[in-house]
């Protein structure tokens, strides 16, 4: 019998299962709350419920994530050239605010008494000016001791172009008992500051990462446990353990390919993807792919590793309301996370955007995560009374309030990956999921002239499910810098050793030639320009370089001289996905449960209330309106016409 398929994460506030049967080809899914203290708590919890053995499961975890932005990673020193250990204070100069003379850069993960530099130098050619002496390393093997230093970033200069002196210090560093972060191994290309980010950055979150897993896999011998990727695709534990940094946004990453899977099935791949949940909101664009972003920057630091375009804001079910020092109300970008949670959580006592939701009536104390987990509604007006006095308005107004600036936050954010980049919001569908989004969806789609919203019904564990989805996906890259005239042929020589590195890779997982897909692309820029446009690598790339330089920059110059900088190649192992599956239509109208009095921005109606689970394709709901389902709630505004698609997701068409 073919086992079980689980996609599991862990959030903020809740951790979410998603549990695919092959035998019945049915989907099952619920939540428990995180556990912050031990996220692995809730995840075993979860998977016991579940039972059974020799099951995949494909996890999305915020372990690298938290160790990076609380800055609690390993103790980590930095080996690199000597003359360039300020290269991660020194950075890029950038002002993060022109015009704040107050304003402070992250601090480097790794301070001054922990760089050292080594007396070695390579040529950006490749060739050895000054050869590397490893007595200078040994010497310093007793200060490591005596800092308690469990982990070792080495980043020489030009070291993608010869790697033998990073792999002569990281020999004699693991024999005496580092982990040991390489920049060839994690990111084998220019620009040294982005360089030297991402391979500190890994060196400080892989040991974390490695003990999470080491006890996750304890815990589950039985079951083949795969890790998601912030490039969409789920690596193996062996992998996270030594690159972890390739795992920092695994679980917005699942969300993102949850999404697409859905929209695809829909037959929508316009998307605007949005995701709210307890304590963040993550929002990306498809277009009919994915975008990966070489230019992402975790808590302000670079980490250049192929992630998927993912814009991610503090704003979510739990984000805290207060009224600053002017008398302004401002929403996040702090959240109460699991531990207190929202006051209506029954364990805090600070006013959020959950309990501004149920003092307006959007939310049924009795009926949240379908009735197993009770709100308090006395507890969450109490908490906004405050506020309330303070800016001399009733509990319901300030509210009211709460949501406008959270929904301002989050319209920002979906202006920023659509119309900041040249995308016309009104030729897309709004694809709401998380637990809170279906409350915003349809305020956030009004604002900016979204025609169409697509709730899925896994709306609530979409990210999840996008994990149980997930290929099996690699990275490779390798600067080159060679002149944009390199004949074809010649190029596809200096792919030959990126091609057969992922090709090994991907059989190492058991996968056959039909299951493996290569793709390869160019990094191309006009001689003189900073950055570059990723280019497919085909026999037309110069032509197709100069389309792409038009459509994203307006402009090109087709007789200019062009440059290679890097060469990408992107190994696919496809997985099977289960399909979703088609649903029986209802003749019959839908009929609301219940009517209960709900605050609009236009007065308190007696609005009808309907039971998700009851709705099925043929059914249609008008607002204003509210849906319950068992793990998210949906509101429509006068005006939305919502029905229901063969696949069961809800289709809300927006009036402007």
């Amino acid at each position: 019998m073919p086992s079980l398929r689980i996609g599991v994460d862990t959030g903020g506030t809740f951790t979410d299962f998603v549990v695919f049967d092959p035998a019945t080809g049915e989907f099952s899914t619920f939540k428990l709350p995180s556990t912050p203290h031990d996220p692995a708590e809730a995840i075993l919890a979860g998977l016991s419920r579940i039972g059974g053995t020799g099951r995949a499961i494909i996890h999305g975890s915020t372990v690298a994530t938290n160790a990076l932005l609380e800055r609690k990673g390993a103790k980590t020193a930095l080996i690199t050239t000597a003359g360039f250990t300020d290269v991660l204070e020194i950075g890029r100069q950038n002002r993060p605010s022109l015009y704040d003379f107050f304003t402070s850069r992250p601090t480097p993960l790794v301070p001054a008494a922990l760089r050292f530099g080594l007396h070695e130098r390579v040529s950006h050619t490749g060739d050895i000016h000054t050869p590397l002496d490893l007595a200078e390393l040994d010497a310093l093997l007793p200060h490591f001791s005596a800092s308690a230093i469990e982990s070792i970033a080495v980043c020489f200069l030009f070291s993608f172009t010869h790697p033998d002196h990073e792999q002569l210090v990281a020999e004699r560093l693991r024999a005496a008992g580092y982990f040991v972060s390489v920049s060839h191994e994690i990111l084998p290309e220019f620009r040294e500051y982005e360089r030297t980010s991402a391979t500190v950055i890994n060196a400080a979150v892989s040991p974390v990462m490695g003990r999470y897993l080491a006890h996750l896999e304890s815990a589950l011998p039985q079951d083949n446990l795969q890790i998601m990727g912030s490039n969409g695709g789920s690596i193996s534990p062996a992998e996270a353990r030594v690159q972890a940094a390739r795992c920092i946004l695994s679980g917005p990453a699942g969300g993102a390919v949850g999404a697409q899977a859905v929209g695809r099935a829909a037959g929508v791949d316009q998307l605007i993807t949005f995701d709210m949940g307890g304590t963040s909101t993550d929002v990306s664009l498809i277009d009919g792919t994915l975008h990966t972003t070489h230019e992402a920057e975790i808590g302000g630091l670079p980490i250049r590793i192929p992630v998927i375009d993912i814009h991610t804001i503090g704003a979510g079910g739990g984000s805290i309301a207060t009224v600053d020092p002017g008398g302004v109300l401002r929403v996040g970008p702090h959240s109460a996370g699991a531990d207190p949670g929202p006051a209506c959580y029954g364990r805090g006592d600070q006013p959020t955007v959950t309990d501004a939701n149920l003092v307006l009536g959007r939310l049924l104390p009795d009926r949240f995560l379908d009735g197993q987990m009770p709100l308090d509604a006395t507890r969450a007006r109490a908490a906004l009374q405050p506020l309330a006095e303070q800016l001399d308005l009733s509990v319901e107004a300030t509210a009211l309030g709460i949501i406008r600036i959270a929904n301002a936050h989050m319209t920002r954010a979906l202006q920023v990956i659509s119309v900041e980049r040249g995308r016309d919001p009104r030729q897309f569908t709004l694809l709401s999921f998380g637990g809170a989004g279906s409350l915003h969806a349809t305020d956030l789609a009004r604002a900016l002239a979204i025609p169409r919203i697509l709730i899925p019904p896994q709306a609530a564990t979409l990210s999840a499910l996008g994990m149980l989805m997930a290929d099996i996906v690699r990275d490779y890259s390798r600067t080159v810098m060679l002149p944009g005239a390199t004949p074809f042929a010649e190029l596809k020589t200096h792919f030959s050793p990126l091609l057969s590195t992922a090709a090994q890779n991907l059989t190492s997982y058991g996968l056959n030639s039909s299951q493996q897909s290569l793709h390869a692309t160019l990094d191309l820029r006009y001689r003189g320009q900073s950055y570059e446009l990723n280019i497919p690598f085909t026999p037309d790339f110069l032509s197709a370089f100069h389309l792409a330089h038009q459509s994203e920059f307006g402009y090109a110059n087709t007789t200019a001289e062009l440059e290679v900088v890097n060469l990408r190649v992107r190994a696919i192992g496809a997985v099977a996905s289960p399909a979703f599956p088609r649903l029986e239509p209802y003749t019959q109208a839908a009929q609301p449960f219940a009517h209960h009095p709900v605050c609009f921005e236009n007065g308190v109606i007696a609005t009808p209330f309907y039971e998700g689970a009851a709705l099925a394709p043929g059914h249609a709901v008008s607002g204003p309106a509210i849906i319950i389902k068992p793990d998210t709630t949906i509101l429509l505004n006068r005006g939305d016409f919502a029905a229901v698609d063969s696949l069961g997701n809800l289709m809300i068409e927006v009036t402007p």
